[in-house]
């Protein structure tokens, strides 16, 4: 699958979210896992604005934040585990991923590919906005959208 490259401005985007480190293969346990336990928070205690799931994984070691967008920060409480935080700001490369979850490296591969044939450096941080749910997708999940970002350095 081909994948468009976009180059722009992200702004921040406040999340709720629970931390974790992850060795690559319990990624597919862990954010659904943690997914939950944030939305179950947001529904709980009533958080408006609630947007899609997201994952932020901050280095290679596979430390990540996963939850929920909201539309203004997470107000101070005991939320256990859940905790406010947000998407990096800053120069990003972003791609949408059609497709099954399984197969997202395939657009990390091409976002890094983009980076180092037009010269970029990657600053660290990349996420995933995964698209809410369809009822179609468990018959055919190529329609699974995601979107890809990498934080790109800026000089």
């Amino acid at each position: 699958m081909g994948h468009a490259i976009r180059l722009e401005r992200a702004a921040a985007v406040p999340l709720a979210v629970v931390r974790r480190r992850a060795g690559l293969r319990e990624l597919p346990r862990i954010v659904p896992e943690a997914c939950g336990i944030v939305w179950g928070v947001v529904k709980a205690q009533r958080i408006e604005g609630a947007g899609r799931h997201v994952a932020v994984y901050w280095d290679d070691q596979i430390n990540l934040e996963v939850g929920v967008e909201l539309n203004a920060p997470l107000v101070e409480g005991d939320f256990g585990e859940v905790v406010a935080s947000a998407t990096p700001a800053g120069l990003v490369v972003t791609t949408t991923h059609l497709g099954p979850y399984n197969r997202l490296g395939e657009a990390h591969d091409a976002l890094r590919a983009w980076l180092q044939a037009n010269g970029h450096r990657p600053a660290g941080p990349v996420w995933e906005i995964y698209g809410h749910w369809r009822d179609e997708w468990n018959r055919d999940p190529s329609g699974i959208t995601t979107e890809v970002f990498h934080l790109v350095a800026e000089d």
